[in-house]
């Protein structure tokens, strides 16, 4: 059973040292039932807090949260019917899985053939039908994450909370843990809220994505609308890699294009939808590396490579603006194959991109 979540103007305030900070200020969110909403941000932006608020493990200084409508604001974290997938899988070592997955119905005074059933569904979810018995230094991180989300699945919440819950696995069995956690929340048709700092996960998961930053929502969207259409330079930063590049917009052409000046120069392209300058006023232009390539055209300009980085199946070209006084280098990811020219540091090159490819927000 899928439920919604709403958040009304949620704050939280702590004292630490004596002086009170502000870890999350004023957030407010709309959750639909089924959606799988990530929260994504660096350490110490707010995301865990506002998760831990939700769960009932920390209670809002002011703000409300309803679900499916009614105020859970001040119900205790045992009566929400929520579950939570922590960033330790925190299983009894001492105990057989299925005796782990089977503990929380045991808690609820659920027991027999009918709570024996529930495990061996949830095992079967996750994919650990023939593990039952085993115990867990018996199995693989990824197998004890799996029965970790098996524990919580099997009591049916109402809503899931995952914070950080692949941060221990290695790189490829994050990969195909990302996939395992979407099919289950797609299959049981359950809303999902899932914390993280890496932004990868958050993009191959997410319905949406809730972009934090010092205690506030900086964007939130689909995950192609905050890639293409970032609010703030700091969203364009965290969600891939992006290039920011100062200027001025000094006007918008007949189709529509921004005009964006870098010095004598001007390019073509998109102006953003949600945080678009005004013209004459100093501005980013947001390129991601990967949309910025080595060829003449009117949408081009100088660059000088100071540096390359050979990827595997890219060339990390990192390129500046002679006198313009940048602080780091651009970055353009170039494909790379067998017999790809590669060119010389301190080579002054033509760097285009579509206008399409580019787009324009206050600075």
């Amino acid at each position: 059973m899928s439920v919604s979540l709403t958040l009304k103007n949620i704050s939280r305030r702590f004292v630490k040292d004596n002086e009170e900070f502000m870890a999350v200020y004023n957030i407010n969110l709309e959750v639909v039932p089924g959606e799988f909403l990530t929260f994504l941000g660096p350490s110490g932006c707010g995301k865990t807090t506002t998760l831990r608020m939700i769960a009932g493990f920390e209670t809002p200084t002011a703000g409300q949260i309803l679900m499916d409508g009614v105020d859970i604001t001040r119900v205790p974290a045992n009566e929400r019917g929520l579950g939570f997938v922590f960033q330790n899988y925190a299983l009894f070592p001492h105990m057989k899985i299925f005796d782990n997955v089977a503990y929380g119905l045991k808690i609820r005074g659920e027991k027999g053939e009918a709570a024996a059933k529930k495990v061996r569904e949830a095992l079967a979810m996750v994919g650990l039908t023939k593990a039952e018995h085993r115990y867990p230094n018996q199995l693989s991180g990824g197998e004890q994450q799996r029965v970790a989300l098996a524990r919580v699945l099997v009591l049916r919440p109402k809503l899931l909370l995952m914070d950080e819950p692949l941060s221990n696995l290695d790189a490829k069995l994050r990969l195909h843990m990302r996939t395992e956690i979407r099919r289950i929340q797609q299959e049981m048709q359950i809303t999902c809220l899932y914390v993280t700092h890496d932004q990868k996960e958050a993009l191959t998961m997410s319905d949406r994505i809730m972009v934090m930053n010092r205690g506030h929502i900086d964007q939130l969207g689909t995950p192609m609308q905050l890639y293409e259409d970032p609010a703030t330079a700091f969203v364009a930063d965290f969600i891939g890699q992006a290039n920011l590049i100062r200027g001025t917009l000094r006007g918008v052409d007949d189709q529509g294009w921004g005009l964006f000046a870098i010095g004598e120069k001007v390019l073509k392209a998109r102006l953003g939808k949600q945080n678009p300058p005004t013209v004459n006023e100093k501005a980013l232009l947001v390129v991601r590396p990967e949309n910025l390539t080595m060829s003449a055209s009117d949408n081009a300009v100088p660059m000088r490579i100071v540096n390359r980085l050979f990827e595997g199946d890219r060339i990390d070209y990192h390129v500046v603006i002679d006198g313009s006084g940048q602080e780091k280098p651009f970055s353009m990811s170039v494909p790379f194959l067998p017999g790809t020219q590669v060119i010389d540091i301190d080579t002054l090159v033509n760097v285009s991109f579509t206008p399409r490819a580019g787009v324009i927000i206050k600075g």
